[in-house]
């Protein structure tokens, strides 16, 4: 018998049937063609009232905005972390949720701010968080169930709760991640600023540089696109940020943009100009703040130019991402 279709114990096969036909989503590209597109955020099931964890429930459904890439080390959970403090100070509901269950890099930024908070009697706006561990059941069948049903769960909460929900994705090709960029209105991509983190994105022609094709990264979010569209209609906003970048003006940076720009234009998505490469970005991870924290009250820390600049990378990202919220709910 395979692995698929072993069940050593009759309860969680149970179990699992259960999960998988309650109005879960489906994985892109992992099920059988007979089975049905998985349901886009507006079709996931409403609460059937506020959870007094989260606050009340706006009119409308959250913005889902997804970090995403195959390739680890690009920045995306400090990118993440950037944006969810930067729209809480603008005063909206924040959600969000950390789908690498084993680094939980996202989660213990945000378990380090709680630390710090508590340490120094200070209170700062902090996201409706949680994160969705890989499940241990025994096949494969019944571990994507679970993961499908416990993801869709709290995705559902935060949508009826929140003002936008944050999904980052692990460094790698998981059922989660694919689950995440299936239910993405918006996807942000960060790479590092090299040849390397593009070969996911596209294939280059070594002599002229000319785009020869889209990778497997790329034909990943394509696949995602089209099941979001057959599902509800939906539309993913895809943009690229170009992450890291040197202030010097060398022969690779101009490659690089112009076989991002060359493949944008090819395949279809934005682009965005990330943060440069500044240590300041990272050197808050064990108190959980970021850049945009620096300011507010109990907090201080004095701002350097280097600071200075380095915010301002952050607020023209969140201009380039252009997210569609309206008014926040409330003023922090």
């Amino acid at each position: 018998m395979s692995d698929e279709t072993k069940v050593d114990n009759p309860g969680k096969e149970k179990q699992a049937k259960s999960a998988s036909t309650s109005g879960s989503a489906v994985l892109p590209g992992a099920q059988s063609e007979k089975t049905p597109p998985a349901p886009g955020p507006a079709q996931l099931a409403p609460r059937s009232g506020p959870d007094p964890k989260l606050g009340a429930m706006p009119l409308k459904r959250a913005h889902i905005l997804v970090l995403g890439n195959e390739k680890g080390g690009s920045g995306k959970t400090t990118t993440a972390m950037h944006l969810i403090t930067g729209l809480l100070h603008q005063g909206y509901r924040v959600g969000s949720m950390d789908l690498d269950g084993r680094q939980r890099s996202l989660t213990r930024y945000v378990e380090n701010r709680q630390v710090w908070m508590d340490q120094n009697s200070v209170t700062l706006p902090m996201p409706a968080h949680t994160v969705i561990a890989r499940s241990e059941l025994d096949t494969v069948t019944e571990r994507e169930a679970d993961e499908r049903a416990r993801f869709e769960f709290e995705l559902a909460k935060r949508l009826q709760a929140c003002d936008v929900v944050l999904l980052d994705c692990p460094g790698t090709d998981t059922f989660l991640s694919r689950l995440g960029h299936a239910c993405a209105d918006t996807l942000l991509t960060p790479m590092n600023d090299s040849f390397v983190d593009f070969d996911l994105l596209g294939r280059v022609d070594p002599e002229n540089y000319d785009i020869l094709g889209p990778s497997v990264y790329s034909e990943m979010v394509w696949d995602a696109r089209k099941r979001r569209a057959i599902s509800d209609g939906g539309t993913i906003d895809w943009i690229v940020m170009r992450n890291r970048l040197s202030t010097l003006d060398a022969k690779n940076k101009r490659r690089i943009e112009y076989v991002v720009e060359s493949l944008s234009q090819r395949i279809g998505f934005r682009t965005a100009k990330g943060f440069g490469e500044r240590v300041i970005f990272r050197e808050m991870f064990p108190s959980g703040l970021t850049l945009l924290d620096l300011k507010e009250k109990g907090v201080g820390a004095q701002m350097s130019m280097s600071h200075v600049a380095a915010r301002a990378e952050v607020r023209q990202l969140m201009e380039v991402l252009a997210l569609p919220l309206g008014e926040p709910a409330h003023v922090i």
